[in-house]
């Protein structure tokens, strides 16, 4: 599968980095806000070595897919294309368990994917998977008053209006080289429609109302010096998820981007001994 197409005619670039060992299932990464998956190679290769496959799509309006940049067309379209994505790879690996990891505005539609199975009436895009991954996951943007107010009202009256999404290339992690090739990358993008910014917000606030009700595997990693949200807020969605199926690291010296960041070896390790427990 080189690329998916939406439900509303989009081309979404797909990414397929298979594994040479014998397979244990299949993880989908899901990249965050302006990037792409394409910085995510030295991840897929770890997990290749593990024993798993790893799959995944640049967001629409992100990376080499097509769209607007950083805009959506509805409030739910990430959710309907990961579910779109889920559904075919369930065709093409019927026996696979499949993961999900999500970083930042990833871990968000990843998180929200997953927390729709708690809903009484699931949507149609909804299917249950066998774990999650989240990395900085934007529960709390760190939004000031005005913000709030803009986010209330402007996706109502211009909601694909793109605008700066106000974060720094340094504030990604604490590594020169990885900032310096963040700031030459073409296919990174600083764009953010007022739609966009709406499911952010009212995705953290779902996913923290259903905290106490989580029931699905799940690693949740965060960075203690996250200038690009508010870790506090990832601090309180950790506190609230049950103790029986989550497990949760802050890594208080790093920055956003923790598998990017100085000492993500770290991260990766975590991330192996998890799925060396459960899966």
């Amino acid at each position: 599968m080189h690329s998916l197409q939406t439900h509303d005619g989009l081309h979404l670039h797909a990414h397929h980095w298979p594994t040479h060992h014998a397979q244990r299932g299949t993880v989908v990464l899901s990249h965050g806000l302006g990037e792409h998956l394409g910085r995510y190679t030295h991840v897929a290769a770890f997990l290749n070595e593990l024993g798993w496959a790893v799959r995944g799509y640049d967001h629409r309006g992100h990376g080499l897919s097509e769209g607007k940049r950083g805009d959506i067309a509805r409030i739910d379209s990430l959710l309907s294309d990961l579910g779109l994505f889920l559904h075919r790879l369930r065709q093409l690996e019927p026996d696979q368990p499949l993961l999900l990891l999500g970083h930042s505005m990833g871990a968000m539609v990843t998180a929200r994917y997953v927390a729709e199975g708690l809903m009484p009436r699931p949507a149609p895009w909804y299917q249950p998977v066998a774990g999650l991954v989240l990395s900085s996951p934007p529960i709390d943007m760190g939004l000031k008053w005005s913000q709030r107010v803009l986010l209330a009202t402007m996706p109502h009256v211009l909601p694909h209006l793109c605008v700066g999404n106000g974060l720094q290339p340094e504030w990604v992690c604490n590594a020169p080289d990885v900032v310096a090739a963040y700031r030459q990358d073409a296919l990174v993008h600083d764009r953010i429609s007022s739609l966009l910014a709406r499911f952010a917000q009212l995705s953290g606030q779902t996913v923290m109302s259903l905290a106490p009700k989580w029931c699905t595997p799940t690693l949740l990693m965060w960075a203690g010096a996250d200038r690009c949200l508010d870790p506090l807020g990832t601090a309180r969605f950790a506190e609230a998820l049950p103790k029986f199926c989550v497990e949760s690291r802050v890594f208080q010296a790093m920055g956003h981007e923790i598998f990017n960041e100085v000492g993500n070896e770290t991260v990766l390790s975590k991330l192996g001994a998890w799925l060396a427990r459960h899966h």
